[in-house]
């Protein structure tokens, strides 16, 4: 049930810092406050699958198939290491061309839920989580953990454009300044890497 050790509890989650939020931020610093948000519709459309793996009971599979969740593991480092790398080779990120065409909005969106959908750890986080606010007074689980998971994504959208917004009023010293420019390149390539490695290490 919707409670407020529910909503604490979520927006703390939603708040720190993650491959997420890094690509949201990143994104609004090269590409503006429309690119990041379409990261951030992204970003929480990839939660998706999680959510509906969880409240279907499919995450108990890569809870006890090791296969299963060192090849979903295993592509989301991947993943997060071509973002690391493509972030530090991208040298013109943060420069402003007028004539080059924008991305797309389906790619944004594309790219930023893959980083999510290839996270095998978030479904056995919901897994672990929902469960633990359901009543077992009130309707089915199942409708429980739908509403939850409804609620929870809505505050990830929201904490993720506030980041976008936040992070897009920093874009024009960043890009009139080619130290912060190389800086936050270097330093949101590490980030990625640094997730990819965690992710390697992870366990069930």
């Amino acid at each position: 049930m919707l409670s407020l050790d529910f909503l604490v509890t979520s927006l703390i989650v939603v708040l720190i810092p993650g491959s997420g939020v890094i690509l949201t931020i990143s994104t609004a610093l090269v590409a503006g406050k429309r690119a990041s948000l379409f990261t951030a519709i992204g970003c929480t459309a990839g939660i998706v699958p999680h959510l509906l793996a969880s409240v279907l009971g499919l995450s108990a599979i890569l809870h006890t198939s090791a296969l299963a969740f060192q090849g979903l593991k295993f592509a989301g480092v991947a993943y997060l290491l071509y973002l690391a790398y493509a972030t530090w080779r991208d040298r013109s990120a943060f420069a402003v061309d007028t004539s080059a065409p924008a991305a797309s909005a389906g790619g944004l969106v594309l790219k930023a839920c893959l980083l999510n959908i290839l996270n095998p750890k978030l479904t056995i986080f919901f897994l672990a989580f929902l469960p633990q606010f359901i009543s077992h007074d009130g309707p089915s689980p199942a409708m429980q953990m739908l509403g939850l998971s409804g609620v929870f994504m809505a505050m990830t959208f929201a904490v993720f454009v506030i980041y976008s917004l936040l992070a897009n009023q920093f874009r024009k010293a960043v890009i009139e300044s080619p130290q912060v420019q190389n800086w936050l390149r270097r330093s949101f390539a590490a980030s990625f890497a640094a997730l990819g490695l965690n992710l390697a290490f992870a366990q069930r």
